[in-house]
């Protein structure tokens, strides 16, 4: 499958091409477009551009809505997301599930 998104790759455009293959579409295409790209005309699977399903939402970022949208529950995968999160935007408390944790 043809996934798309914005160029200038962030945090979240990195992470998310790596969860795709890793966890989705093994055979996944990727195709960086310009910002001003009119995304209702492409062909493939939109992905952290504005207004996207699987864009930010809240709090939340593309990422996230990757996570949810096909069911990816992994304990790690969900710490990883407060990760590309917490790196990614502002949230305004990047750690909830990580609160309590005791490192040994």
């Amino acid at each position: 499958m043809r996934w798309i998104t914005r160029e200038r790759v962030k945090v979240d455009r990195v992470a998310c091409p790596w969860l795709i293959r890793k966890f989705v579409d093994p055979e996944a295409e990727f195709v960086f477009l310009p910002h001003d790209t009119d995304w209702s005309l492409v062909d493939g699977t939109v992905f952290d551009v504005p207004g996207a399903e699987l864009g930010h939402h809240g709090e939340g970022v593309s990422f996230d809505a990757i996570l949810d949208k096909y069911g990816l529950t992994d304990p790690a995968l969900r710490l990883l997301a407060e990760i590309v999160r917490a790196a990614d935007s502002r949230p305004a408390n990047p750690h909830p599930a990580g609160e309590g944790l005791r490192w040994i």
